[in-house]
């Protein structure tokens, strides 16, 4: 009985650990990179994920020094696992770019990178 009960409960951590393991999207590579400086005034940006993302479920916004945030427009995926877009007449200064996204297994994520523009 003993034993019945705790191979159960073993079975059920490794469950639980493999849910927790995959349950979100984890950005692997940007363009641009984190804290990163880059020339302006025209930018083009991927973020390469570690699983598939629901492009027409995400989005990625682009908020300036100022506070002045402005959604971007995702380019059709042409990977199931990234997401392009572009920022156009970027003056020098800071930014950050905040993503959401919707992995292929429905758990949502969130990030930002942070960076400048010379």
């Amino acid at each position: 009985m003993h034993r019945t009960v705790f191979t159960c409960f073993i079975l059920f951590l490794i469950a639980v650990a493999s849910e927790v393991c995959w349950a979100h999207a984890i950005l692997m590579d940007s363009t641009p990179k984190l804290n990163s400086a880059v020339k302006g005034p025209d930018l083009d940006i991927n973020l390469r994920f570690n699983v598939r993302i629901d492009g027409g479920r995400s989005r990625v916004r682009l908020v300036a020094a100022d506070g002045t945030t402005s959604t971007l427009t995702l380019a059709p995926q042409a990977r199931p696992d990234v997401l392009q877009t572009h920022a156009a007449g970027l003056k020098p200064g800071a930014y950050q770019l905040q993503w959401q996204v919707l992995a292929a297994d429905g758990h949502m994520s969130k990030g930002e990178i942070p960076f400048t523009v010379s």
